[in-house]
């Protein structure tokens, strides 16, 4: 897998940036939250309808900036990963017409479009997937962590310990599954 890497070499800004796009998403999301509570507790709390609306003009404000930056993370990581596939296939297609004529039958045809097309869509699925979804789990896990820890803490504590659990639960599933 380490040698895979040196095709992302000029995609290191994509691949910075589109996680933290998500970051900001993610951010963004655990924000409203807090809005719905003073939305609750000081709108509907003291019948003021224009605060209620104000807060509720943030919600949209909230959903419209969330939007836009997992639109951003979904470009960034889109644009590592077709270009690190890209230029993969120029490496395994430059091996391949190296090979002889005797290997490529050796191999097989159907290995080789397999090679080039099934195989190379499933890397820029992984990419484009890890990009976006795989390192987004953590920032909402986090950061709901760190939101429930400014909100009440003795509650919080059952998210200090569920979160480790979850996380080796997570990890066992996937050492399994590949």
């Amino acid at each position: 897998m380490r040698k895979l890497f040196i095709y992302f070499k000029d995609y290191k800004k994509e691949c910075i940036l589109g996680p933290f796009f998500k970051m900001l998403e993610a951010i963004f999301e655990l924000i409203v939250p807090l809005v719905m509570a003073e939305i609750i507790d000081t709108g509907i709390a003291n019948s003021d309808s224009g605060y209620i609306v104000k807060m509720s003009l943030l919600l949209v404000l909230l959903g419209l900036i969330g939007l836009a930056c997992s639109i951003t993370a979904q470009y960034f990581a889109a644009k590592a990963s077709v270009g690190f596939v890209a230029k993969l296939k120029r490496a395994v297609f430059k091996n391949i017409s190296m090979l002889s004529y005797s290997e490529l039958d050796n191999i097989g045809t159907s290995t080789m479009i397999t090679r080039m097309t099934s195989d190379m869509n499933q890397l820029q699925n992984g990419v484009n997937l890890t990009l976006r979804l795989f390192l987004r789990s953590p920032f909402v896990v986090f950061g709901a962590m760190i939101m429930a820890f400014t909100i009440d803490v003795p509650a919080a504590l059952i998210f200090a310990v569920t979160i480790p659990v979850l996380a080796l639960v997570v990890f066992g599933i996937m050492l399994i599954c590949i």
